[in-house]
C-alpha cells in the first residue's frame, strides 16, 4: 500500500478535482490491477512455501522467475486499460472533467504496473522463507522518501497529479530494486536463489492456471463491492445511495464533489485495516505451506487457528481506536466540520 496515505494527504490540499481523480484511479483502475497482480502472485506463496518446507530450496528461485514472467505478460495486457482509461471511465458514466484528470494521473502510473509484476513474486519468495524484516525496512524507508519526493514534485515543481503519479511509480521501483539487491547478496537466500535459469520457462501453463485461480479468488473478494456500487447507482436516489455505500466500503462511483475528501479519508482508513488482514493472510499462507511441505498437517491447521484469532483481536482493537477518534481523525487529511461530522457518522 506504499504511498497511498501520503498521496491522499498531499492531494487533499490540491483541490477536490485532483483528489477525486486520484480517488477514482485508486478505487477503480488501480484496484483492478492490484487485485489481478497480487492474486496471481499468490501462486508463488503457495508453491514456494511448500517447496521450502520440503527443503527443495532450488525451486524457490525458479518459481520466482516463472511468476515474474507471467505477471509481466499480464502487466502488458493491463497497460492497455491504463492507456484507454479515459474512454473506459466515460463509458462507465464518469464526468468528462474527472475522467480527464484521472487519465493524466493514470498515465504516470504505467511503470507502476510493471513494478507490481516483479514486486509481488519477490515478496512471496522472501515470505516463504520467513524473511520479512528486509522488505519491511525497505518499505518504511521508501515511505519517508516518497513523502519527501511527493512534496517536491507537487508543491515545489508544480507537477500536480502527474508528478504525484510518477513519484508513486518511482517509489515502487525503489522497493523492487532494494529487495532484489538483498536477494542477490544475502546469505539467507544463497540456497534459494541460484541465478537466472531457462527452467523458469518450463511448465508455464500449469503455473499460469494456478496463478489465474489465485487471482480470481482475490479479485472476486474486492470486485463484488464494485458490483454493489454499480447496482446502487440504479436505485431511485442514486446520489444518496452511492455516497452511503462509499462510506461503508472502499469503492465508489464518484458523483458529488462535496464527498471527495470524505471518500478518500474513509478509503485510506479502511486500507490500513485491510493491510493488517492481508499481512496475516500472508503469514498464514506461508506457515501452512511450510508445514504441508514438511508433511505436518496438524501443525498447519493449528497455524490457521492462531492467525485467525490474532487477526480478529488486532482488527477489533483498531476498530475501537477509530471509533474513539471518530471526531478527530478526519483532520489528519482535511479540514472542515462538515467532513468531520460525516466521518463520525
Amino acid at each position: 500500500m506504499i504511498g497511498i496515505s501520503p498521496f491522499y494527504i498531499f492531494s487533499g490540499h490540491l483541490g477536490n478535482l485532483e483528489l477525486a481523480a486520484a480517488n477514482l484511479w485508486n478505487n477503480g483502475i488501480q484496484t483492478f490491477a492490484y487485485g489481478v497482480m497480487l492474486g496471481m502472485g499468490s501462486a508463488v506463496e503457495t508453491l514456494c512455501g511448500q517447496a521450502f518446507g520440503a527443503q527443495k530450496l532450488d525451486m524457490l528461485g525458479i518459481y520466482l522467475q516463472r511468476s515474474t514472467i507471467l505477471l509481466s505478460i499480464t502487466a502488458v495486457c493491463i497497460m492497455f486499460v491504463y492507456i484507454f482509461c479515459k474512454p473506459i471511465l466515460l463509458l462507465l458514466g464518469e464526468s468528462e472533467k474527472i475522467a480527464s484528470a484521472a487519465a493524466v494521473f493514470t498515465y504516470g502510473l504505467i511503470p507502476h504496473i510493471f513494478a507490481y509484476s516483479v514486486n509481488f513474486p519477490i515478496q512471496k519468495f522472501l515470505q516463504a522463507q520467513s524473511i520479512v524484516a528486509p522488505s519491511a525496512f525497505i518499505s518504511a524507508g521508501t515511505v519517508v522518501l516518497h513523502a519527501i519526493l511527493s512534496w517536491v514534485a507537487i508543491y515545489k515543481l508544480g507537477l500536480g497529479l502527474l508528478g504525484a503519479s510518477l513519484v508513486l511509480s518511482l517509489s515502487w521501483w525503489i522497493i523492487v530494486i532494494g529487495q532484489f539487491i538483498y536477494i542477490l547478496y544475502s546469505k539467507r537466500t544463497r540456497e534459494t536463489w541460484r541465478g537466472f535459469s531457462f527452467q523458469a520457462f518450463h511448465g508455464l501453463w500449469g503455473f499460469f492456471k494456478l496463478s489465474v485461480a489465485s487471482g480470481v479468488m482475490l479479485c472476486l473478494e474486492a470486485w463484488y463491492f464494485q458490483i454493489l456500487v454499480l447496482l446502487s447507482g440504479m436505485l431511485p436516489n442514486p446520489e444518496v445511495s452511492l455516497d452511503a455505500l462509499s462510506i461503508c466500503r472502499i469503492f465508489n462511483h464518484v458523483r458529488i464533489s462535496g464527498f471527495y475528501n470524505l471518500l478518500a479519508l474513509i478509503m485510506t482508513i479502511l486500507g490500513w485495516v485491510f493491510t493488517v488482514s492481508i499481512g496475516f493472510n500472508a503469514a498464514a499462507s506461508v506457515r501452512v505451506g511450510n508445514e504441508l511441505g514438511a508433511a505436518r498437517p496438524k501443525a498447519a491447521a493449528f497455524s490457521v487457528t492462531i492467525v485467525t484469532s490474532l487477526s480478529f483481536v488486532i482488527t477489533l482493537i483498531i476498530a475501537l481506536v477509530i471509533l474513539a477518534l471518530r471526531h478527530q481523525i478526519s483532520y489528519l487529511f482535511t479540514g472542515g466540520q462538515v467532513v468531520s461530522d460525516a466521518v463520525s457518522d
